[in-house]
């Protein structure tokens, strides 16, 4: 036989061999399941929690009119940078200067009058001690009518002064006491003027912090007229023009706002993060910020502030806060502070936040499709599945518990087993139990995981990525 007939032969034996296993390959892969396989790693796993926002100054204001006014002077454009107690704007001050100097005047004459009425008050005290040194000297005088009076009627009992001397000596008694009692009703017009003049100075200073209160609250309304800047920072928003009229704010209407400050050496990232999420943040937590102006720049910050009342979208655009419609999707307000900002950041400028909220290094993770729940026997829900969710069993049935887990492949069988997870990353899980590095597991297809059942065979098949690979 000769070399090429042999090699014919050798050739021919290996294609039937082949066909055979290929054959009986495929009768054996007939009818079982195709899942698609990957295996359990160590890897970093970040949980994070995203939300849509946008840009804003730390510390901002919105200057509002107090009064009402035209608009006199305002020598500002939107860009422009202000510092604390600058000028912004002049609203006419015409009435309201006229308010000041009609409640000065008054306040001026209040004054004059006090001086009067304390000039009044020295004339009735030097009075009153007038009369008071009066009624001492006569009182004096009365003394010495009355002793002069006793002798003389003593002397006149004793028959050695005539009747006229006694009654001449009577009569001067008499005026003598008439003049006391004068100087007392003179010591007594002297209080009661003293006391008088006393309640006028006092309604006189009442009057004047009256004028002083209305001369404050004119001055109030005239310094209300010129706008200072209370913070320095930059002009962000400026919708009105000098010669516009200035309206100031009522109990339910806002006044003209006149423009907004802001202060850009911090900016934050105004955020809204759903309900499902608040719970997860914490303040200070790392975040990464995109902002849609700028394409391919990740900025970095920190949570600074979390809203502790939960908001719904109002009908005109606007956040406010609510506590009855349990239909509407709830949102807090979250500010993460920017570490370095860029200058060409902008109020107002759409953003999306990245806050890393748990993190876990080289640890046993899998893909979040690959974890599924299963009803097993409560007996065998295994020491590390805490807290299963246990069904109520019909009488004479066993009870059955709701656990998480994957399907182990093991020699082309699908074995269901419980894991405890961890925290969940954007494509991965973290295994803390039930699971070792490498185990084969089912990741897919959902159809085919939505009701596999334990024990199945399966055969595996390539993935797509894995077909691209």
């Amino acid at each position: 036989m000769s070399p090429l007939k042999k090699a014919l032969i050798a050739f021919t034996v290996v294609v039937v061999m082949l066909g055979m296993v290929g054959y009986a390959i495929a009768t054996r892969n007939r009818g079982l399941l195709a899942v698609e396989a990957g295996r359990v790693t160590l890897q970093d796993i970040v949980q994070s929690v995203t939300a849509n926002g946008e840009i804003k100054p730390k510390d901002y204001v919105n200057i509002s009119a107090d009064v009402m006014g035209r608009i006199t002077h305002m020598d500002l454009a939107e860009g422009d940078r202000v510092e604390q107690g600058d000028l912004l704007v002049q609203i006419e001050s015409i009435q309201n200067e006229a308010e000041v100097q009609s409640a000065q005047a008054s306040l001026d004459a209040a004054l004059s009058e006090l001086e009067g009425m304390e000039a009044s008050i020295r004339a009735a005290q030097a009075s009153l001690e007038s009369a008071r040194v009066d009624k001492r000297r006569v009182e004096a005088d009365f003394e010495l009518s009355r002793q002069d009076f006793e002798r003389a009627r003593e002397m006149f009992d004793e028959g050695l002064v005539s009747r006229e001397q006694f009654e001449r000596q009577q009569s001067a008694y008499e005026v003598a006491r008439v003049q006391v009692e004068s100087a007392d009703a003179r010591i007594a017009q002297a209080d009661a003027q003293l006391a008088q003049s006393l309640q006028q100075r006092e309604g006189t200073r009442l009057r004047i912090g009256q004028q002083e209160a209305t001369l404050m609250r004119a001055r109030d309304g005239l310094e209300k007229t010129r706008r200072t800047a209370p913070l320095s920072g930059v002009i962000t928003y400026l919708p009105v023009n000098v010669g516009e009229i200035a309206v100031m704010g009522l109990q339910s209407q806002p006044g003209t706002t006149l423009m907004q400050i802001a202060d850009m050496s911090q900016i934050t990232a105004e955020v809204l993060v759903d309900e499902t999420d608040i719970v997860e943040l914490r303040l200070n937590q790392r975040a990464e910020v995109r902002v849609d102006a700028l394409v391919d720049e990740v900025l970095t910050g920190y949570v600074s502030e979390i809203g502790s009342s939960a908001l719904t979208a109002s009908g005109s655009g606007g956040i406010s806060t609510t506590t009855t419609n349990t239909d509407q999707a709830r949102d807090f307000r979250v500010v993460v502070t920017l570490d370095s900002p860029p200058v060409q950041l902008r109020p107002g400028l759409s953003c999306t936040a990245t806050i890393e909220t748990a993190r876990e290094d080289r640890t046993l993770a899998v893909p979040i499709q690959a974890l599924t729940i299963r009803e097993i026997p409560e007996a065998d829900v295994p020491d590390y599945i805490e807290n299963p969710v246990v069904n109520e069993p019909r009488p004479g049935d066993e009870a059955m518990a709701e656990v998480e887990g994957v399907f182990v492949i093991e020699s082309g069988t699908a074995r269901f087993r419980p894991v405890r997870t961890g925290i969940v990353g954007t494509t991965d899980i973290q295994i803390v139990a039930g699971l070792r590095e490498d185990d084969e597991i089912v990741i897919g297809p959902y159809r085919v995981l939505r009701t596999l059942e334990d024990e199945t065979d399966i055969r595996i098949e390539s993935s797509d990525e894995d077909a691209e690979s």
